[in-house]
């Protein structure tokens, strides 16, 4: 946690930077007090199920009655494939409804509320923030066999997002840590503005996730499977625990949420950004 606070201030050359990394973690936090706004309540409905409305968009009924957002707005999705997906996960549901596990029901009220009221332009900076502390380009110097692993693991994903957009993004064991060239981040942000609001909702969620945009995309783009993105992710808690040992509970739990979390995240991207092709492949999966 120290070092995380000292890279973060080395980077933040002056109060202003300072206040807008603050305005971000506020935001997050304001994401997560909103979604766990209700963490349970007793089952209210019997059956589940979707229906499409005049416009196009699909809609979920709990009974006779529909599905209606934290904010009060009727919830309505772009595709069936994820009305199919968050029907799914209310169905799920036993004689308590234990909203922290829904995680597309969450995604799709962030997405319709906006709690925070920002723009797409304004998530894309968000996202792209990321990239100044990067998980995978923070390296340390000591020990060798951490040094080794982190070597051996990240330096493939790197060299992959490199040649994949054609951007310079390198690592460094310094807590300035690298440079990131504008021209990347250029590239990156016009890459992001290809993806629609609802599609930048849940990879922004990946990013919070993994806190990494180069893990996340590597994902996205199915260069990594989720397993992967959240091992190397946590590849330095990893190599503690390898050393000296863990909570016996504890590790497996966390690493079950965070799979959980980036998969919902992941499968939220796809289904929001390739409506036709996955509606198709899910329906008849």
């Amino acid at each position: 946690m120290l070092r995380c606070i000292v890279r973060l201030q080395s980077q933040v050359g002056n109060a202003f930077s300072l206040s807008k990394v603050c305005l971000r973690n506020q935001y997050y936090e304001c994401v997560a007090r909103y979604s766990a706004a209700t963490a349970e309540r007793k089952r209210f409905y019997q059956d589940v199920s979707i229906s499409q409305s005049e416009g196009g968009l699909y809609e979920i009924n709990l009974d006779q009655r529909k599905l209606k957002t934290p904010g009060g707005k009727l919830f309505t999705v772009p595709n069936e494939a994820l009305a199919i997906a968050v029907a799914t996960e209310w169905d799920a549901q036993r004689d308590t409804l234990k909203f922290y596990t829904m995680h597309l029901t969450t995604l799709c009220n962030t997405a319709l509320d906006n709690p925070t009221q920002r723009s797409k332009e304004q998530m894309i900076t968000a996202a792209l923030k990321f990239l100044e502390t990067d998980t995978i380009c923070y390296r340390v110097d000591e020990p060798h066999g951490l040094v080794e692993l982190q070597r051996n693991e990240w330096d493939p994903v790197l060299q992959w997002i490199e040649k994949r957009y054609n951007v310079t993004i390198g690592s460094s064991a310094s807590i300035l840590g690298p440079e990131i060239p504008e021209a990347t981040k250029d590239t990156l942000r016009q890459h992001l503005k290809s993806h629609n609001f609802w599609s930048l909702t849940g990879l922004e969620y990946v990013i919070t996730q993994l806190k990494s945009i180069v893990l996340s995309l590597g994902m996205i783009d199915r260069h990594l499977s989720v397993e992967q993105a959240v091992l190397l992710s946590r590849l330095e808690e990893e190599y503690q625990i390898r050393r000296w040992g863990n909570v016996e509970w504890a590790h497996d739990y966390d690493m079950y949420e965070l799979r959980a979390r980036t998969a919902a995240g992941a499968l939220f991207v796809h289904l929001t950004s390739e409506s036709s092709t996955v509606k198709h492949k899910l329906l008849q999966d």
